[in-house]
């Protein structure tokens, strides 16, 4: 089998044999929609089956593998959001590498980018290691939750606009369900920039008009749907381009979450 099956033991594998499908966008409108708890939202997330051609690419990796991770299992499915479950901070990034949370089925774990994250969200006391290698390395964020705009790897790492639609609700469903305690979101890259204002909006936030751009530091004043103030924040996505050309520092990603800590009362 090129996923692992819902329930066969798989670390923080939220889903059951029996944990509903979605089929298509339709189906992915509803399931979301009808999700009352983030444990019945993860579990449909990861077993989502909407996208086609993101289907048949995140399985035919786990099926090949990479040479280096040739004796692994992939994980092979959807990434269905995970930390926190009343989150001060909610980051969000663009879609699982293939690799990366294909492979170990955790986004931004097991791949470079994952590196220079986790060790930022170490140091300014968001996570409690500074490395997270696969879904059963003790790995816990603190206060925090990480999300995926686009559930599923993605050829070439760009997801095509129908299946960004199509995979809207589900980051909208969870928005709302955590809404009440988030104060800070953290877009990580200009795509989960853009992804996260829909989902905000759905999710019933007060946004201002016209959007803001993009860009490392830009910070946006929002309001909750239960009237509590908060602040969406951006940054470079930590991606080994930007790593590598120095587009994106350790000291810039530490200075963006510290940031974060300070808008929330740290």
């Amino acid at each position: 089998m090129s996923y692992v099956s819902p329930g066969s033991g798989w670390p923080g594998d939220p889903a059951q044999p029996g944990t509903p499908v979605a089929h298509d966008p339709a189906e992915v409108r509803k399931l979301a929609g009808e999700s009352r708890t983030l444990a019945e939202l993860t579990a449909a997330q990861s077993v989502c089956r909407a996208c086609p051609r993101l289907v048949e690419w995140r399985e035919e990796v786990a099926t090949v593998r990479r040479r280096a991770f040739a004796e692994e299992t992939y994980w092979g499915r959807p990434i269905a959001g995970w930390g926190d479950e009343r989150p001060e901070v909610l980051i969000v990034g663009l879609a699982p590498a293939a690799h990366g949370g294909n492979r170990t089925g955790r986004i931004f774990t097991g791949d470079r980018s994952g590196d220079w994250l986790f060790a930022s969200l170490y140091r300014t006391g968001l996570a409690v290691q500074e490395t997270s290698l696969r879904a059963d390395d003790g790995q816990r964020l603190v206060g925090a939750r990480m999300v995926a705009a686009v559930r599923c790897a993605p050829p070439a790492n760009k997801p095509e606009p129908a299946e960004r639609a199509a995979c809207l609700p589900w980051l909208s469903r969870e928005v709302a369900l955590v809404s009440a305690e988030v104060r800070v979101v953290v877009a990580l890259g200009g795509f989960a920039w853009q992804a996260i204002w829909p989902a905000l909006r759905d999710a019933g936030y007060a946004l201002p008009r016209p959007r803001p751009p993009f860009g490392h530091g830009a910070e946006v004043e929002i309001t909750s749907p239960q009237g509590n103030p908060a602040h969406l924040l951006g940054c470079y996505h930590p991606s080994q381009q930007n790593t590598f050309t120095g587009r994106v520092t350790a000291q810039m990603l530490d200075d963006l979450f510290s940031r974060a800590n300070a808008l929330r009362g740290l």
